[in-house]
């Protein structure tokens, strides 16, 4: 997963002002209590970033999978 495509992937999932709320505000206990925005500029791995903000976030597992990541296998 690119950055572009994480961004698209939070606006899809959130909407552009609140996506801007939720990856700088909410703590990702995954990243030892950073925010996405925290994890990001760390280099973790966009993908793993996307997914810890999708549990914490309380996404559903079906939207999980945003822009650039590939549909689970049924």
């Amino acid at each position: 997963m690119r950055l572009s495509e994480f961004r698209q992937a939070v606006n899809d999932e959130f909407g552009s002002g609140y996506g801007r709320v939720v990856t700088s505000d909410l703590v990702l206990p995954e990243f030892s209590g950073h925010t996405a925005e925290q994890a990001l500029a760390a280099g973790e791995d966009i993908k793993n970033v996307w997914l810890a903000l999708c549990r914490a976030a309380d996404v559903p597992q079906s939207r999980w999978y945003g822009a650039g990541l590939p549909q689970p296998r049924r």
